[in-house]
């Protein structure tokens, strides 16, 4: 094969792992490759502008439904995750790390998925927390160490306010479910994750949120 043909694909590969991977396109309705998962009631999704932005618009009262997107990510080529959200109330008076206080105005899961292997499945939910502080990690209440929350948002952030957030989602994998003490380990237990959720939830608390979600967006380098 030609030199030039070689630097050619070389070059085309450089770009094509580094080019960013816009997985809800809202303002060009990408969101509907993404499926309803309804837990207990029904939360209500649309896409809508707000602010100036084109957003995904989540109501909740008393539910707890979401939407999924079935896709495998690669996290070694592109582990940075990033996004916007802004909530217009919080859900006061809750403890997150129980089973009655588990809701949150705003919450996006990105999930490792062993399908009939269900106890080696492993998902971090980054939430923004009415109650705890900003920057902790606990595990769920319902589902035990298998599930983390990562207080993206916490309890003194405002409402009514858009926050762009990025997360390097492998390194958190790592950070929050155990380092397995190589890299070529981390690979095999980190690499991919194959489910992307979002979902604004109230029904433990009997409450109401309103929320907007940006686009999400994976890519090599931080944004």
């Amino acid at each position: 094969m030609a030199k030039w043909m070689i630097m050619a694909l070389g070059l085309l590969v450089c770009v094509n792992v580094q080019a960013d991977n816009n997985i809800t396109s809202l303002g060009d309705n990408g969101i509907k490759n993404w499926e309803p998962k309804v837990f207990d009631g029904e939360s209500v999704y649309t896409v809508k502008g707000y602010q100036g932005q084109v957003s995904l618009h989540a109501t909740s009262q008393n539910a707890a439904s979401g939407l999924l997107l079935k896709q495998n990510i690669d996290l070694i080529a592109t582990p940075h995750l990033s996004w916007s959200w802004l909530i217009k109330n919080k859900l006061t008076g809750l403890d997150e790390r129980t089973k009655q206080g588990d809701d949150y105005a705003a919450r996006i899961y990105v999930v490792i998925d062993k399908g009939v292997l269900v106890w080696k499945s492993r998902s971090l939910n980054y939430v923004w927390s009415s109650n705890q502080d900003e920057g902790l990690v606990w595990d769920n209440p319902f589902a035990g160490s298998r599930v983390k929350m990562m207080s993206v948002k916490g309890k003194h952030s405002n409402t009514n306010q858009w926050y762009q957030e990025q997360r390097n989602v492998y390194a958190d994998l790592i950070a929050t479910f155990g380092d397995k003490g190589s890299e070529a380990a981390n690979r095999k237990a980190y690499q991919y994750i194959n489910v992307i959720a979002i979902m604004t939830d109230t029904d433990n608390s009997d409450s109401k949120a309103q929320t907007y979600y940006g686009d999400l967006i994976f890519s090599a380098l931080p944004n």
